[in-house]
């Protein structure tokens, strides 16, 4: 039952229909049961009388010549007689049952009746077509093998009734009072134990719209509390999500900026006056390079951007791990051979046992492309040394975890830098590798939405260079 009801839902407005609504329903409830109750008080003493009526009218029945004899005097007649509400019946019968005196067709006890002799019981009657309460009594004379006299006594309902409703009214009435008192009452402590919600808003609303800083959460009540908090949380979240925007931005901003003002500086180069051939040919090959770089840097923004938005928007499915990381093998080897590296695969085989897991196949082959672009990148042929790049998907015996493997004899990763190398656009220095910055935290972001952990560490301890490993394993591989 709605007695505020909107098309918004209203807090003071639930809050407001569970108090009243039990009690706008228990007053007709309390109306019924004080109706019962007062016909039940009302009753009792009227029932009192009629049982005095009956032992009154008992003690004047006497026996003569071994006969029943009863005399009601005038005055008793008369008293009996006098009601201003209800009408008085009585009947008295003999020890065998003959008429004596009142009313002949008053009902008499049911024959099951088992009312012990001089005890009056009080019964409900029809008659007449009107609804008699009557009080009635067994009398044993002093008659020789005969039956008990009986005694009855009835009367009409009416003042019962009467008493019953003054009764009510007298309950009832004042609560036409009580009960706006109450709802009035409840309203105004409703919107007062409110007011802090609404002091809430108000702080909220007067705030900045770059103010993220956490809400005060002693100032709210006990109950609002955890609310607080979770908002503050959120807060807190956004705090830090709309910094990483605006570093990735500017960090974007700034890397754009170096292959745009190359192709800027080549143009102008290209068209001053008295450039040659040759100058004009070395020019555009330089506006080719830079609008790769630039084409490149924006592939690796866009594959960052949709790595980090589609958790909630690709669906994961049975993929092969190892079969997907010979692909990209297979796509990426031209470009090693182009660079005169050694690179190939080992380990599990496609369709092999306990190499199925659950992901997103074009997610996974963007986390291993970057890997082995990474690999390629860094990776140098040295006179004395063949360069080298082995890609592995490996299953632990034991607890059956999948783990993708990158090795390479590039110039590793020193320790003080493994965890800056998955920041955006950060190079390690010294390098002159081409690259954006954004491979390895697309893979990182891949790895995490596939419950992974993604580690560096040397392939080749102790010699120089010392080569890179980078290792993904994911946490559970199943079928």
């Amino acid at each position: 039952m709605k007695i505020f009801q909107s098309e918004q839902r209203s807090l003071f407005g639930e809050i407001l229909d569970w108090m009243l609504t039990p009690i706008l329903l228990l007053w007709p409830v309390s109306l019924v049961l004080t109706w019962l109750v007062a016909q039940g008080i009302a009753g009792k003493p009227f029932d009192r009388a009629l049982e005095y009526n009956v032992g009154a009218l008992a003690q004047l029945i006497t026996v003569q010549h071994n006969a029943a004899q009863f005399a009601l005097p005038q005055p008793a007649r008369e008293l009996l007689r006098a009601d201003d509400l209800d009408t008085v019946y009585y009947q008295v019968l003999g020890t065998k049952g003959e008429y004596l005196s009142g009313e002949r067709e008053l009902p008499t006890p049911p024959e099951d009746d088992k009312t012990p002799i001089g005890e009056i019981r009080v019964r409900d009657i029809e008659f007449r077509g009107t609804d008699l309460k009557v009080a009635y009594m067994w009398v044993k004379l002093e008659v020789p093998n005969s039956a008990p006299a009986l005694v009855q006594v009835a009367e009409t309902l009416d003042k019962r009734s009467v008493l019953a409703t003054e009764i009510v009214k007298g309950v009832m009435l004042p609560q036409f009072v009580v009960l706006p008192l109450a709802v009035l009452l409840v309203w105004l402590a409703l919107a007062q134990a409110i007011k802090p919600l609404n002091r809430l808003e108000e702080r909220i609303r007067a705030r900045n719209p770059d103010d993220l800083s956490p809400l005060d959460v002693e100032a709210v009540p006990l109950e609002v509390a955890p609310l607080v908090s979770s908002v503050n949380d959120l807060l807190m979240r956004l705090k830090d999500s709309i910094a990483t925007q605006k570093r990735f931005l500017a960090d974007a901003a700034h890397q754009l900026k170096t292959p745009l003002a190359g192709l800027r500086m080549q143009a102008d180069l290209a068209q001053r006056e008295g450039a040659s051939a040759e100058e004009l040919k070395q020019s555009l090959r330089h506006i080719g390079r830079s609008s790769i770089r630039a084409t490149h840097t924006v592939n690796q923004l866009l594959a960052l951007a949709r790595a980090e938005s589609s958790a909630a928007v690709l669906a994961h499915q049975a993929c092969d791990l190892a079969r997907l990381t010979i692909d990209v093998v297979k796509d990426c080897l031209p470009r090693a051979m182009d660079k005169q590296i050694d690179m190939g695969y080992e380990g599990a085989q496609p369709a092999s046992e306990n190499i199925m897991m659950q992901g997103n196949p074009t997610l996974l082959k963007e986390m291993i492309r970057n890997l082995v672009d990474n690999a390629i990148n860094y990776t140098l042929a040295l006179p004395n040394q063949q360069a080298m790049i082995t890609v592995r998907v490996l299953v632990d015996p034991f607890s059956k975890v999948l783990v993708l493997q990158v090795e390479d004899t590039g110039p590793g990763v020193p320790a003080a830098e493994r965890e800056l190398v998955f920041q955006p656009f950060y190079r390690a220095l010294g390098t002159e590798a081409d690259g954006s910055g954004l491979g390895l935290p697309i893979v990182l972001e891949i790895a995490r939405q596939h419950r992974a952990v993604v580690t560096v560490e040397d392939s080749r301890p102790g010699q120089s260079p010392a080569g890179a490993c980078f290792t993904v394993r994911f946490s559970r591989a199943e079928d």
